[in-house]
């Protein structure tokens, strides 16, 4: 810091005559607050990013004292300031964001039953080969042309359904 200082241009002489320099010391110019750490949450997103900055510094001074020695609206700012739902953390949906998700979900859910429907009320009826007859008549003919002899439909004690599979 001390080498940012030296590396400054020196202020000319009518610029000292015109303006009152005001002095900055370190760690005690931070106890003056842009606003009272009891209204830090309220404030916060008001705030511009350098007064941001400024209650942040004041706050990590705090921080180095002893955790004991400081207030309750103190420990709720650091708190506020480090974890708060700002920056990063903010919430990416609005409240009330998740029901209207759910909502829209449900109602595509529907567009897409109904859909289904329609294009299956179109459809011509099933084959005939899927009737439980049908199945139960290729049992009759596996059986007769001895199909798969060793462990399928014409095998001895065979207790499967075979082919047939309709209800």
């Amino acid at each position: 810091m001390q080498a940012i200082r030296l590396a400054r241009p020196q202020i000319s002489l009518r610029r000292l005559a015109t303006t009152a320099q005001v002095p900055t010391s370190g760690p005690s110019s931070v106890t003056a607050s842009v606003i009272p750490l009891s209204n830090v949450e309220a404030q916060w997103e008001n705030m511009s990013k350098s007064e941001q900055a400024v209650v942040h510094r004041q706050l990590e001074e705090l921080q180095k004292k002893d955790w004991k020695t400081l207030s309750m609206d103190e420990k709720k700012a650091a708190y506020y300031v480090a974890f708060g739902p700002h920056g990063p953390r903010a919430p990416v949906s609005p409240p009330g964001q998740g029901l209207k998700v759910f909502l829209s979900t449900l109602g595509l859910v529907g567009v897409a039953g109904l859909v289904s429907m329609a294009i299956r009320s179109q459809a011509p009826p099933p084959p005939k080969t899927i009737t439980r007859e049908w199945e139960e008549a290729a049992n009759e003919r596996g059986l007769e042309a001895k199909m798969n002899p060793i462990s399928g439909i014409s095998s001895e004690g065979y207790s499967g359904k075979g082919f047939v599979v309709s209800k």
